[in-house]
Parts: C-alpha cells; structure tokens; sequence
C-alpha cells in the first residue's frame, strides 16, 4: 500500500530508471513464482543494455530513436505487469514460462540492432522484417545462455504477437500458457509505447524510421501525427479482440501492487489522445512548438532541420 496518490503512471517508477525497472520486472516476477530463479530474466536485462549499447559482441549500438532501449523497458514492465495482474485473477505460469515471456519482451525488438558490419543507414531499414530479425536474436540467445528448449521454442511464438499486423488467432502456440502470454507481450508492447511519457513527442521520430524502412501512408510528421488518432482506435480493437482484452489484467495489478483501484496506463494514453486531438485540430506550421518533452524536438532539428513550411 502506499500513503499518497499517484498523479499518473510515472510517478510509481521512473521508467527511465533502467535499474528501477529491472528490480520491478523481477519483484514481480518472483511475486509470481517466490522460488523462481530470476537469473535468466536478470542476465537478459543485463544483456539488453549491453546489446542497445553496443558492447554486445557482433553488434551496433541501437540508432533507432523511437524503438530505444526505453521503448524496451517500458514494453517489458507492461508486459509483466499484465502477467501479474492475470495471476493475481487466477492465471498460472510455470517458472520457465515466465522466464521466457520476461526474456522475450526484453528482446522483442532486437530485429532493430544492426550486426557490426552492416553500416548502412540505421536499424529503421528492417522496420518491415524487425520481427522476423527479432525471432532469429532471440532464438541464437536461447541457445547461448542455454534456457530450456521446451519454453525457448515458445519464445518465437510470443514475438509473432508483436506484429500489428498478425493474425494471433492464426498463430501456432506450443501448450501451456503460450497463448495467453503472448496476447500480453503484444498487449504489452501496445501499452507500453503509448502510455510512454514522451509518446507524442517520439512520434516525430518514428515518422523518420518509417520513411527509412520505406513504410508508405505518412507524408510528412504532421500527417503521421494526425493519423495517430485513427491508429488508437484500431489498437483499442486490437486490444479488445486479437488480444483477448489482456489489457484488462492491469487494473488488478496496480490494485494489488500499489492500493489503486486504476488503470493508470489507459489514464495515461487517454492523456495523450486528447492533448493529440487539440494538437491536429491546430495549425500544422506549429506542431512541433508544442511537442517540448524529452528534448525531442532539439534533437530533431540537430538531426533532420526544421520541417519545411
């Protein structure tokens, strides 16, 4: 329980806090399994911030700026909390289970990172192909720190349910709780970006990885951020049915983790949606003036210049 009323979700943790992060991720999952081993699931976090660094070995340092090692975390800890709010509501998980749904969200997006002598552009190249890329990682990973084969095989299956456009109904699971897990992780990678802090912000950026993995639909950062709007509405439908309405479980957590009967991520994208709403239904020569979180916008310009008018 806690004494004091949370504003909104950031002020629980610091999602930019890497090491509070990894000690949430793995008091929940023991929270889950008090004799799980969280060796793995910490070995990865750690191998996470080594590979989006580089100083994985064989590996670029991630340059893509909307899918960073934030967008990373931030997927994970969504992702376990729904596992923990669908365990408080009766569901179970094996330990190795858990382990290889914490694992594969840790990497769900290391399709993104470039192998050493790929020089060319940045990872937004493979935004068509990510997860695919992000399948085989995972998959040689599995191997290298020998996790269990039987739940390994399952991690493939979890990632496919990160493609927005997958049907998950389609998608070949291996028994146990697979199915349920991976409607989380894709749920979780849903929730996680768009309750994101510096969401809107960080949609100047993917406009840029789209126009580099040669995504079609966007003319120009205005227009990516307009169409945001209908977006929400197919990730609402998205939640509700391919993803079995797993956005449901964190009402429960944050209930029983924190003493607050809220869902403070659909809070928190509601936020956004309706600030984005003000946003577009404005001038489009002065977005940018009025997306100031997160140094974004100084960034852009470094990078890109101001848009043309």
């Amino acid at each position: 329980m806690i004494a004091w009323m949370p504003k909104t979700l950031h002020d629980l943790i610091d999602h930019r806090d890497l090491e509070a992060v990894r000690s949430e991720v793995l008091g929940l999952c023991r929270a889950m399994s008090p004799d799980l081993d969280p060796a793995p699931v910490a070995a990865a976090f750690s191998d996470l911030r080594e590979l989006f660094s580089g100083g994985y070995p064989g590996y670029r340092a991630c340059n893509t700026d909307y899918h960073d090692i934030y967008h990373t975390t931030d997927t994970l800890l969504a992702t376990v909390r729904l596992m923990h709010g669908a365990w408080l509501q009766g569901s179970r998980f094996t330990n190795d289970e858990i382990v290889i749904a914490a694992v594969s969200a840790i990497f769900h997006d290391s399709g993104y990172i470039q192998t050493a002598d790929d020089t060319r552009g940045t990872g937004a190249r493979y935004t068509a192909c990510h997860v695919d890329r992000s399948i085989r990682f995972l998959e040689g990973y599995c191997r290298r720190r020998r996790l269990p084969a039987p739940a390994c095989a399952g991690g493939a299956s979890l990632l496919r349910c990160t493609g927005l456009n997958v049907d998950v109904a389609g998608i070949v699971f291996p028994p146990g709780a697979f199915a349920q897990l991976g409607r989380m992780l894709g749920a979780g990678d849903l929730l996680g970006q768009m309750a994101d802090r510096t969401y809107l912000e960080k949609l100047l950026f993917l406009f840029y990885e789209f126009r580099e993995g040669d995504i079609p639909g966007f003319s120009d950062e205005f227009d990516l951020l307009r169409k945001t709007l209908s977006f929400y509405e197919l990730t609402r439908k998205r939640l509700a049915e391919d993803l079995g309405g797993a956005d449901r479980f964190m009402r429960p957590h944050f209930a029983a983790r924190w003493g607050l009967d809220r869902d403070l991520y659909a809070e928190a994208i509601a936020r956004h949606m309706d600030y984005l709403r003000g946003l577009v239904a404005g001038r489009s020569d002065d977005f940018r003036r009025r997306l100031r979180r997160g140094g974004v916008v100084e960034k852009l310009d470094r990078l890109f210049g101001r848009p043309r008018q």
